[in-house]
């Protein structure tokens, strides 16, 4: 039987996990710059972790992949988002007692949503997200929107652009929601079975709908600013005038909301301006929570932010700009074996390049001369190390250098300053670190596993 991967998910191998890696560098490099440690969470949680009460969110209410083991009263839930097990473990693991807050993470992984496949929207896909946990304060919501910011523009994106708003304090936001209702009240009829439900649950969220979101009664909607209280209008303002001072482009959209429940205060996202990215321009989203840490019973009043990016769209946005990350490096040698009594001796060599920190491999396969040189080529290899009966007998090895199409043979006990010398930026690199290379020679050397 011929098994296929599941609708809705990918693998990724070859020179496309070598993209993924540079990537996740980047974003690494970024957070330790920003002080920010990674967090790894279960892949799953007790439903209840997502799914709380009078939440209006499609993921919520129709993408999460929920389960029950047999005999088990237990509902679980593969995480569909990062943010609230994070919180979960913020809580906790008591967190909020650091005298240091805030506490801030970032994460790196699979979720799971089961919604419809298309371009930059897969079933299974890979999450990056940060959290600021502890703090309220509009230097921390402009911090990780600098973050967010820098990240991608650090990565080649030109065509981008942030959008930002404001949803207010509980006090803003109720009196908002009552406008809503009142004024959606006449088009209800009109609107989609989900935004029936929203209606009910939280109208705010009838303004990200993109089934309705051409109705006519959308144009003149309240806006969220007529209705932001003395407090919230002057949290709003300083984050602005912040990425004023930063010059961090942005522009304020009052129909911005976010897709799920939780979000006060500053909300925003950094979208693709790119005609290739089609509908799914919204390359990072985040924002402020208020009522998320008491929630799972941590201090009152206690607050936090954060955004993600799925990595699969970036990807999508980089390649939409014309941006190559790095693809699979060319190997540093190909040790050639050309006479099968010589394969231990080639791989004893093989063995010895790698502990010095050399990338490098062999012909595992017993093929033909040809056959080998034709491996050497698809590995861009720089150098090609010839083993046959005579390098065998004589303890020496050939070295071709391909680029500039010379061989020399030479004793194995020269080997490594030989080719030190032929890829002497590369040695450099290599060598760098020279105690840690040394522990690695010693245990090779020493335990004499390897001995030429």
């Amino acid at each position: 039987m011929a098994y296929q991967i599941p609708r809705g998910c990918q693998d990724v191998f070859g020179n496309e996990s070598y993209k993924w890696q540079a990537l996740e560098q980047t974003l690494r490099s970024f957070c330790y710059m920003y002080n920010y440690d990674e967090i790894r969470t279960p892949i799953f949680e007790h439903t209840e972790v997502f799914k709380r009460e009078n939440d209006s969110s499609d993921m919520v209410n129709k993408e999460m992949y929920t389960f029950k083991l047999e005999n088990s009263k237990t509902s679980l839930t593969l995480r569909p988002e990062g943010t609230a097990g994070v919180v979960r473990s913020f809580v906790e693991n008591k967190m909020f007692a650091n005298p240091d807050l805030p506490a801030k993470f970032y994460y790196m992984g699979p979720m799971s949503r089961h919604e419809r496949p298309q371009k930059g929207r897969m079933r299974i896909f890979n999450q990056f997200g940060v959290e600021a946990l502890g703090v309220k304060s509009p230097y921390v919501d402009v911090e990780t929107i600098v973050l967010a910011f820098s990240i991608l523009k650090s990565l080649g994106l030109n065509d981008i652009k942030v959008c930002l708003n404001t949803l207010g304090d509980d006090e803003s936001r109720a009196n908002y929601r009552s406008a809503l209702k009142e004024y959606f009240a006449p088009y209800v009829d009109e609107l989609c079975g989900d935004c029936k439900r929203r209606y009910e649950q939280n109208p705010l969220r009838i303004l990200d709908c993109k089934v309705d979101h051409d109705h006519e009664c959308m144009k003149n909607a309240p806006k969220m600013s007529d209705y932001l209280n003395e407090a919230s209008q002057e949290y709003f303002n300083t984050v602005c005038e912040l990425l004023d001072k930063l010059e961090i482009p942005y522009e304020v959209d009052d129909k911005l909301v976010r897709g799920l429940d939780y979000y006060t205060h500053t909300v925003f996202e950094i979208v693709s301006m790119n005609s290739e990215m089609g509908a799914q321009s919204t390359v990072l989203a985040g924002g402020r929570y208020d009522g998320l840490i008491s929630y799972f019973g941590g201090p009152e009043g206690m607050s936090g932010i954060g955004w993600a990016l799925g990595m699969e769209r970036l990807l999508i946005a980089l390649e939409a700009e014309g941006i190559e990350l790095e693809q699979k490096p060319a190997l540093d040698a190909y040790v050639m074996c050309l006479d099968k009594e010589a394969r231990t001796y080639a791989f004893e060599v093989l063995t010895e390049l790698r502990a010095y920190g050399y990338r490098c491999d062999m012909d595992m396969m017993e093929r033909s001369f040809k056959a080998q040189f034709k491996a050497v080529d698809r590995a861009k290899a720089k150098l090609a190390i010839l083993i046959g009966k005579s390098e065998l007998e004589e303890k020496k090895v050939t070295v071709k250098n391909i680029a500039h199409k010379e061989q020399e043979t030479i004793s194995v006990d020269e080997l490594i300053p030989y080719v030190d010398s032929l890829l002497e930026e590369e040695s450099h690199h290599h060598h760098e670190h020279e105690g840690e290379l040394k522990c690695i020679e010693l245990i090779t050397m020493e335990n004499c596993v390897f001995k030429m």
